[in-house]
């Protein structure tokens, strides 16, 4: 009897669940490889174009690919949230298995819960090796305040796979799944400064792109970089977005 009660236990259940769900991202091979192995070959292509490796005028010593590094440690995390973690969970509803979950004590808060962590790993993972490649292989200097760096990257994930759970809760299958991904996805890392950066761009866009998920984790990666710990817009932006996204994926999930 208190074996059944511990595998009926809620914590056991959820337990399961993100074990499961992580095994399924490994073995399906679409979240490592999206999460990890695109961002760091964008990574080894962009550090091997020797223009790149140019020092930007007044940018005190860096060079065109240091500003790109934590625009890319955001890429990795925008991808997940776009590409990776949507289309899993919408696949689920297409192919009927969300709909079969529904009859169990499986709630939309531990089905939530079994994709968040599981790409949560893989993003741990990616950034952790991105940061190793970029100081190891092309002398690129770790954030100064680590602290900080850490904080605002935690936030800037939570932000990010909340979106993605939301737009994970409402997508009726991979195909809008990836579209809806695909419309996000650009605007962010425009936002992000990935084609222009955010101190070049006219007042309104630099105004837009503070308060943006990846504008806002670009803020506050800079201030990290610089050896400071992230002022509080960013960091309070980046919670927002967390919260709200998290918070309407579960109200509004939807097993079918």
């Amino acid at each position: 009897m208190t074996a059944l009660r511990t595998a009926a236990s809620p914590g056991s259940a959820t337990w399961r669940l993100i074990k499961t769900e992580s095994t399924l991202c490994v073995r399906d091979k679409v979240g490592p490889l999206w999460g990890i192995g695109f961002p760091l070959l964008l990574l080894i292509i962009l550090g091997s174009i020797p223009d790149l490796r140019e020092q930007v005028e007044g940018g005190g010593g860096l060079t065109y690919f240091d500003l790109y590094v934590p625009v890319l440690v955001l890429f990795n995390l925008a991808i997940l949230a776009t590409a990776s973690l949507p289309v899993a969970l919408a696949g689920y509803r297409e192919s009927g298995v969300l709909r079969r979950m529904r009859t169990t004590p499986v709630g939309p808060a531990r089905v939530l819960a079994g994709q968040l962590v599981a790409n949560f790993a893989i993003a741990v993972v990616a950034t952790v090796l991105f940061l190793a490649v970029a100081w190891a292989g092309f002398g690129v200097d770790l954030p100064e305040h680590l602290p900080g760096f850490a904080l605002a990257w935690l936030l800037a994930a939570a932000a990010l796979l909340a979106l993605g759970l939301l737009v994970s809760a409402l997508a009726p299958g991979r195909g809008p799944a990836t579209a809806i991904g695909t419309v996000l996805f650009f605007p962010m890392m425009f936002f992000a400064g990935l084609w222009v950066p955010i101190s070049q761009m006219p007042p309104l866009l630099r105004e837009i792109a503070h308060y943006t998920p990846l504008g806002a984790g670009m803020g506050a990666f800079q201030d990290a970089y610089q050896g400071h710990f992230p002022s509080a817009v960013p960091l309070l932006t980046l919670a927002a977005y967390a919260v709200v996204c998290a918070f309407a994926a579960i109200r509004w999930f939807r097993w079918e």
